[in-house]
């Protein structure tokens, strides 16, 4: 039996060429690094409903808040902004003592997040890299903490602040949140894939102590994921409510314990109070407009991580 080749391949020891795709396949099967699908017309349609649905909240808080109390409660109510935000922000301001409360929010949520931040990567880094006695029993503990309901330690939790001397001051809402099982887990899930063991031990053999390997290569390697993990700390702690309400007092309140005020008479002006929202919400736009590209680009990391 014998074989023939082409003068082509006689000559070249290649390959015959493959046979060609039928048309409309070779576009959507030719996909491979730094290539992207193509969105049709049902893509665009989905994303500008999701869009719009995912916007229409704030922007109805700005339409409420630029309307007086009777406006606001029209049927049907008002869909374009009015000549009253200014004031209702003003009004907001004072009757809730925002000022006030916005440092004190901004105190707890950066103390929360950048504790979070330290001790969640350390404690990760320890469950994904070292070898310690009673690791996995260890691990296993701080994920079955994610099952209680935080609800079950408010009344123990008062009454240690309050034996403390911390009952409604700041540091009854910082301290108990320092370090969280989520942040743990979540740490300890990204490095075990992204840093790898031979990085750790090059840098022993290079005479690095514990501490220099956690500066210099554990921090570098783990920051896409910090990045994601500060985000949702900070929002979590800026949005927190229910605890800080129980712990702080009238006068020394977080934000949203502030706004709490504006809504607990009997018939709160509802312009005002959505001013108050406003005024809430804005710091957490100003802070992912500027960490934008950094937050999505450590949520792409982790994506992408093989």
């Amino acid at each position: 039996m014998t074989t023939t080749h082409t003068p082509a391949q006689a000559g070249t020891g290649t390959a015959p060429p493959p046979p060609a795709l039928p048309a409309g396949r070779g576009r959507r099967l030719r996909i491979g690094a730094g290539r992207q699908l193509d969105g049709g017309p049902f893509t665009y349609l989905a994303l500008a409903v999701v869009g719009l649905g995912s916007l229409f909240p704030l922007y109805w808080t700005l339409v409420a808040a630029s309307h007086d109390q009777q406006r606001v409660l029209d049927d049907p109510p008002p869909f374009v902004p009015g000549g009253r935000l200014v004031s209702n922000l003003e009004a907001a301001w004072e009757q809730a003592g925002l000022g006030r409360a916005i440092v004190n929010s901004v105190v707890v949520a950066g103390s929360i997040t950048a504790a979070t931040l330290l001790f969640c990567t350390l404690a990760g880094y320890a469950f994904a890299k070292m070898r310690f006695r009673g690791r996995s029993a260890l691990m296993t503990a701080v994920i079955a903490t994610l099952t209680i309901p935080p609800q079950l330690s408010v009344v123990p939790l008062f009454m240690m602040m309050s034996d403390i001397g911390w009952g409604g001051r700041l540091e009854s809402v910082i301290f108990p949140t320092l370090v969280g099982a989520f942040g743990v887990f979540f740490m300890r899930q990204y490095l075990l894939e992204a840093l790898p063991y031979e990085l750790i031990e090059a840098a022993r053999v290079d005479g690095a102590s514990n501490l220099r390997i956690v500066r210099s290569v554990v921090l570098p390697a783990a920051r896409p994921a910090m990045t994601v993990l500060g985000m949702l700390t900070f929002v979590q702690a800026w949005n927190d409510f229910f605890w800080p309400f129980l712990a702080l007092s009238q006068e020394n309140p977080t934000l949203q314990v502030a706004l709490g005020q504006l809504s607990a008479s009997y018939t709160p002006d509802q312009s005002i109070v959505m001013a108050g929202a406003l005024i809430s919400t804005l710091p957490l736009l100003v802070v992912f407009v500027v960490f934008g590209k950094q937050i999505v680009g450590g949520i792409m990391a982790g994506a992408v991580k093989g």
